[in-house]
């Protein structure tokens, strides 16, 4: 499966394949995911300074644009946070992403009839408003990097445990709702 086909489509595979190993089952659901996004972060900034002679924007000119851009993917990023964490809290179940096996309502209203991962993909919008700030192609890697560190490590361990728990609903809701945007 290619990276694409895992970050965006809904007919993920997410059942357990024996051949996983220790280090890999033992990240799973362990970093939280804000901590993953600094990290992150910081490995997009640590990029630009090794290839700073690639930065995109250097013309003053454009710095206007560099900010415009950057303003409107933090607000998005934050925007798409914090209506995921609000739709949790009305439904009074958990927020906590290293526990998704104590979710005691599945969640399919608002941001999550657009994404399963709303708060994810915040984090995600974040980090491009970081890139653009950065203003070096290299840095997107970061981005692509967080995605895939996410859907393996995170999205999916909390989608086995939450088909555990929703069964037939929660596949029905993932056959609806891609996993990103």
């Amino acid at each position: 499966m290619s990276a694409i086909h895992l970050l965006f489509c809904n007919d993920l595979d997410d059942s357990k394949d024996e051949h996983y190993s220790m280090l890999e089952s033992k990240l799973e659901n362990k970093i939280p995911p804000p901590i993953v996004t600094v990290i992150f972060a910081f490995l997009m900034w640590a990029i630009v300074l090794l290839t700073s002679n690639d930065k995109i924007i250097s013309d003053t000119t454009l710095l206007g644009i560099k900010f415009i851009a950057t303003g409107l993917f933090l607000f998005l990023g934050i925007f798409s946070a914090i209506a995921g964490v609000v739709s949790f809290k009305q439904a009074k179940t958990t927020v906590n992403p290293l526990k998704p096996d104590t979710a005691s309502a599945l969640v399919t209203s608002g941001m999550f009839n657009c994404s399963r991962n709303p708060m994810y993909l915040g984090m995600a919008l974040s980090l491009c408003a970081w890139a653009c700030y950065l203003a070096s192609l290299w840095s997107l890697l970061g981005i692509v990097g967080f995605m895939l560190y996410m859907q393996r490590f995170q999205i999916a361990p909390e989608e086995r445990a939450l088909e555990g728990i929703f069964g037939q609903t929660f596949i029905d809701y993932k056959k609806r709702v891609r996993p990103w945007i």
